[in-house]
């Protein structure tokens, strides 16, 4: 877990976030909608990232120190508040899924952007919500 711990960096709140299992949640900074797609081709030559936006946040009340996605369904890309040096494994929290979100479990040495996959009647994140959990490869 030490390992884990110290190849991530910005946790939000690292006594929540560091879990009993070796893992570490972590959150969300910011929900992207795609604008316009990417290009992937067999060579690489063609290779061009997909345009985003950022999608809008909604305070709930106007004393809310947060604000709330409020995602329809659909794909979205997701970026977290922290960063990783070192390898994990990248995986949903089953909070999110349970709920109707999904994203890739990935092999990782970074954090990329992630497609956050809602489905049915859409799915509501607070700002700086734990969405995924990095576990030691």
């Amino acid at each position: 877990m030490t390992d884990l711990v110290d190849a991530v960096d910005g946790m939000v709140h690292e006594p929540t976030q560091v879990r009993d299992d070796g893992g570490i949640d972590l959150t969300v900074a910011e929900v992207h909608e795609l604008r316009r797609p990417g290009r992937v081709d067999f060579g690489g030559g063609e290779l061009e990232p997909a345009d985003l936006d950022p999608h809008p946040r909604v305070r709930r009340n106007e004393d809310d120190d947060y604000g709330w996605w409020r995602l329809d369904a659909g794909t979205y890309q997701i970026a977290y508040n922290e960063s990783l040096s070192g390898e994990a494994l990248l995986q949903p929290r089953s909070e999110v899924v349970e709920r109707g979100g999904a994203h890739p479990t990935l092999r990782v040495t970074a954090l990329p952007t992630v497609p956050l996959t809602v489905g049915g009647e859409g799915l509501r994140i607070k700002e700086n919500a734990r969405v995924s959990t990095l576990l030691p490869p």
